[in-house]
């Protein structure tokens, strides 16, 4: 029972870090229609300058830091690269296929600075632990799920409160309708771009943190493991994109403490448990289970 309880409890604290990626892929989708392949690479970037700053501004000086350079790397990345090529549903596509691009870009220019290196974050959790009852919890994994939740919170309050949230809202509906009411659409994607960057760059914290060994390369291909949550929620669906995650994060924890009693589905089931749960879904949910059937006229 102690061993079910500490994965549920890992699971939550990885579900709720697959939340901070995860809404970053629905909020791009919301305000230009395209699915950024490049936020991987965004996180390993925020976690790279975190990593290499914290030494010299502290680890709260170097993570804030990270999230501003990394909320402006994506801005710029969409500003000068994406936008010039126009805001339609065909653009968004073309758009999409330039994300990958950017990815192979920033991935091999990271991939080489790194190395076979184990990069610490400097994080103040390290490897201290609290005692849950029977439980044995690592401080970074409770810091992840506070963290994590006053940032959603702090985001769907964007959402819902502000006026960027609303015309956020407005070109989710409708690009050319929005357009038409007075809606900047390059503001609204600008935005979403940097809100994105930044949550990624604060998600590699604790995708690197205890009882993770630290940053790697590779610490940008585990991030996408939120893609599988945010298609499974519904792209366009803020509270899809915290369902899912949870929803993965479960999975992947229980499938990873349980490996032993699954070994008839193969070694290193666990790393493609996200993408099986989210294609069983949307067999029966293919718009995911937040998403909005689309009306057709004839």
């Amino acid at each position: 029972m102690t061993a079910f309880l500490d994965n549920i409890l890992g699971g939550l604290a990885l579900g709720a870090v697959y939340a901070l990626v995860a809404l970053g892929f629905v909020v791009i989708f919301k305000a230009s229609g395209v699915l950024n392949f490049a936020h991987g690479s965004l996180l390993l970037f925020g976690g790279y300058l975190t990593a290499v700053l914290h030494d010299d501004l502290g680890f709260a000086g170097a993570l804030a830091l990270a999230v501003l350079t990394t909320a402006a790397l994506a801005g710029a990345l969409d500003r000068f690269l994406l936008q010039r090529g126009g805001q339609d549903a065909h653009s968004a596509h073309v758009q999409t296929i330039v994300t990958i691009g950017i990815d192979i870009v920033l991935f091999t220019d990271l991939a080489r600075r790194i190395g076979g290196d184990l990069l610490s974050l400097g994080d103040p959790w390290g490897d201290s632990v609290t005692r849950l009852g029977p439980l044995t919890v690592a401080d970074s994994r409770l810091a992840a799920i506070v963290v994590s939740a006053v940032v959603i919170g702090a985001v769907f309050a964007l959402f819902r409160y502000t006026s960027w949230g609303l015309s956020l809202r407005a070109a989710a509906e409708d690009l050319e309708a929005a357009a038409l009411m007075g809606v900047r659409l390059g503001r609204v994607r600008a935005g979403a771009w940097c809100l994105a960057g930044a949550l990624a760059a604060l998600a590699a914290v604790f995708l690197a943190a205890f009882p993770a060994p630290g940053l790697e390369r590779t610490t940008g291909q585990i991030a996408l493991n939120a893609f599988p949550a945010a298609i499974l929620g519904g792209l366009a669906s803020p509270a899809g994109a915290l369902a899912g995650s949870l929803i993965i994060g479960l999975t992947e924890a229980l499938v990873v403490g349980y490996q032993s009693d699954l070994h008839i589905l193969g070694e290193g089931f666990g790393d493609v448990a996200p993408y099986a749960v989210m294609l069983l879904v949307l067999l029966v949910r293919p718009t995911g289970l937040f998403g909005a059937k689309g009306a057709a006229r004839v």
